[in-house]
């Protein structure tokens, strides 16, 4: 008999964008991309914390410490890796479906490093 474990619940992208948006939103999209990505458009409001800093040990920024967070990446591949660590660390943390390519195709806003229109990189 084999046993399964049930992954996580996934998010879709308009959960994701109705859980992290408002004035008082319930939570805070993480991205999880490298630098340049985040550089070329993410989505505003965004909290950036690259899977590859987490995964090496670094803290949560301070503005996503003790709060439930939304992970996102670009696919969702790494966004699913960054939630599971998250979770493991005791946050609560659930990912993104489709990450910020279905952001960018669900027509949500995405802006790059300085505020001005960007791309999905």
């Amino acid at each position: 008999m084999f046993l399964f474990r049930r992954s996580a619940p996934r998010l879709s992208v308009d959960e994701a964008r109705t859980r992290t948006s408002g004035d008082r939103p319930e939570a805070v999209l993480l991205d999880v991309r490298e630098k340049p990505e985040w550089q070329a458009g993410h989505a505003p409001g965004a909290v950036h914390a690259p899977l590859t800093r987490l995964a090496a040990g670094a803290a949560l920024p301070t503005s996503a410490q003790s709060r439930p967070l939304v992970v996102i990446c670009r696919s969702g591949h790494r966004s699913q890796q960054a939630a599971k660590l998250l979770t493991e660390r005791g946050a609560d943390a659930t990912d993104v479906e489709g990450g910020m390519d279905a952001w960018a195709a669900a027509g949500f806003p995405v802006v790059d490093h300085r505020g001005n229109s960007g791309s999905i990189a």
